[in-house]
This record gives structure tokens, sequence and C-alpha cells, in this order.
């Protein structure tokens, strides 16, 4: 699987394209498959998000994890402090380990 992810424009967030639009959650993430490319080229041109680009996931009962630790480190947030993390888009519905 094949998700896409940059940085919002207004709030410098990790985001996550969710098929509609860009989410703070990885979890929300949507296969883009090979229309990846394409897709990250129209959102900048629209200006909605910086330094977009495609990676490897796996899909998982909670969603999609980022293949490569760089990632699943953008995903959970900052690591220096635990409160500035990103919570999962449902808490209840547990979370992958880094």
């Amino acid at each position: 699987m094949k998700i896409a992810t940059g940085n919002d424009l207004a709030t410098g967030d990790v985001v996550w394209w969710d098929g509609a639009g860009w989410s703070r959650h990885v979890e929300d993430a949507v296969d883009v498959g090979d229309g990846g490319a394409a897709l990250i080229a129209r959102e900048d041109a629209a200006r909605r998000v910086n330094g977009a680009y495609v990676i490897d996931a796996t899909e998982t009962p909670h969603g999609p994890r980022p293949a490569h630790i760089k990632d699943r480190i953008r995903a959970r947030g900052p690591t220096v402090r635990l409160d500035l993390n990103v919570a999962p888009a449902d808490a209840a519905a547990g979370s992958w380990v880094i």
C-alpha cells in the first residue's frame, strides 16, 4: 500500500491524504496506489500542502502503518515531549507502536 504525507501550509502539522483532503491522523490515510505522483502534483499546485511525498505502508486493523521508522515517528509527533504527541483519531481503537 502507498500513502501520501506532507506538511500543512497553515500550521506546519504533519498531514496524511484521506481520500478527500488532508488529515492529522495517519489512521485516516488511504491507499493512493499508482496515482500518488499526480495527487501530490495537484495538491502542491493548489498550495494546500508542503513537501508532500508518497511512502510505503502496511495495512493494520487500526489503519495504515508507515513502513519506514522516520514516517512512523512523523505520524506520532515530536519525540521530546509526550504531551505534544498526536493522539490516534479513535483512541478506543488503540494504536501500533513505533
